[in-house]
């Protein structure tokens, strides 16, 4: 038994690890006694130099999992607020109506990621940052957005402003 238990904790610490090298903790702040958190991460996106996005989620424990019994899953909640924070310079971006993937995190052990989607927004001089979860059998209603105004800034586009 004591071997299961110590392979439980090994997968669920696994399975809760999740942050890709890009995005940096910034914050925690715990939400109940059997320690689940919300966490923020800041994340800068790669394309776009001078913008950075502040994701919050839903950090479960391990008291909290054993519980419930659903050990290898997240929440699919998630919030997230973008600012300039310096010189915005746009490097190679989707100009299309999907945008692209700007970040990606593991929320369960196979099926489910948490992803921020950016979209530039052409007729409002804008990008617009997507907060979303992705699952493989059914999408998630659960999304946050947040815009950058690119109006009234120095902006510099490596590839030209697209017309």
């Amino acid at each position: 038994m004591r071997k299961f238990l110590v392979f439980v904790a090994v997968v669920l610490a696994a399975a809760t690890w999740f942050v890709p090298s890009h995005a940096e903790e910034v914050g925690r702040v715990g939400v109940d006694w059997v320690g689940n958190d919300i966490v923020i991460d800041a994340i800068e996106d790669p394309a776009v130099a001078g913008v950075t996005c502040h994701v919050a989620f839903f950090d479960r424990s391990l008291i909290d999992r054993l519980q419930q019994g659903n050990w290898f899953e997240d929440p699919s909640n998630s919030s997230i607020d973008c600012v300039q924070t310096g010189p915005i310079v746009i490097g190679r971006i989707a100009l299309d109506r999907d945008g692209e993937e700007v970040f990606q995190a593991k929320r369960s052990l196979i099926l489910k990621t948490l992803a921020v989607n950016r979209i530039y927004d052409k007729d409002h001089n804008a990008l617009i940052y997507l907060a979303h979860t992705r699952e493989l059998n059914q999408g998630s209603a659960k999304m946050s957005i947040s815009v950058v105004p690119l109006v009234g800034t120095d902006v510099t586009w490596t590839e030209g402003k697209p017309e």
